[in-house]
């Protein structure tokens, strides 16, 4: 899985290697953090791989790592993410085009391009060892409700929407099942700070739950659609946010 290395990612990591499955953590930069996550999985056989997924040799050679100490990839989990933070707001009306263009390039890049080159390189071996298999694809709910301080991260998100939806139909025939989550607010370390400040209560009060998501709740999401029972939910997009925003 990618960008396994801490929050939403580990918990997945953790929550796939407690159901009996092998897992490749992989990670960009913070090897100590994958080496953590690592340590933390149940079972054994678990490796650690590294890579920029914005380079499409590197995330050939993320695949190559996996399937040489793996002996294969059944399942793919894209959740490698650059995420909004304050220092990549690119409000229309705020920003240089400069700066323009160099967030909506990374953004994309990861967010979405990385993704489908993963996604294309694990189905490929999928294919050429006639063996079934499952993708998810951690999407955002800011696909569907826009995101005006960062419109480069709804579009990527809502391209890996769509993105999947396209891999469903393609990779059925093959046995491969495909499904997205879009997840609203998550209680993760990237959100900590967000969540403990003045806004954390209007954050959570966006739910009429009254609270966020957790990476644990994402993770049994990820089980399930991984699931033999669930290949029916292929070309699915799991609406994740404690109806804190309802599509119509």
């Amino acid at each position: 899985m990618t960008g396994g290395s801490r929050g939403i990612g580990r918990s997945i990591a953790r929550a796939l290697a407690a159901r009996g499955d092998r897992v490749a953590v992989h990670f960009g930069s913070d090897r100590a953090a994958a080496e953590e996550t690592l340590q933390l999985l149940s079972g054994e056989g678990h490796i650690i791989v590294a890579g920029d997924l914005r380079d499409p040799d590197a995330a050939s050679q993320v695949v190559e790592a996996a399937v040489t100490d793996l002996g294969g990839i059944d399942i793919l989990i894209n959740n490698a993410s650059i995420a909004p933070t304050d220092a990549l707001s690119h409000k229309v009306d705020e920003i240089d085009y400069g700066t323009w263009q160099t967030v909506w390039q990374e953004m994309l890049d990861v967010n979405l391009v990385g993704a489908a080159n993963l996604t294309y390189l694990v189905a490929r071996q999928l294919i050429d060892r006639g063996e079934p298999g499952a993708i998810v694809n951690i999407g955002s709910r800011g696909a569907f409700r826009g995101e005006p301080e960062f419109p480069a991260y709804g579009s990527a998100k809502a391209g890996l929407h769509a993105f999947g939806q396209s891999m469903a139909v393609a990779l059925a025939p093959h046995g491969i099942s495909v499904a997205s989550i879009a997840p609203g607010m998550i209680s993760s370390e990237r959100q900590a700070a967000k969540l403990s400040g003045a806004g954390g209560e209007a954050i959570r009060s966006q739910s009429p739950f009254g609270r966020v998501g957790t990476p644990e709740e994402v993770a049994a999401a990820v089980v399930y659609l991984t699931s033999p029972g669930a290949v029916w939910a292929s070309g699915a997009i799991l609406d994740f946010n404690g109806a804190s925003y309802l599509r119509t």
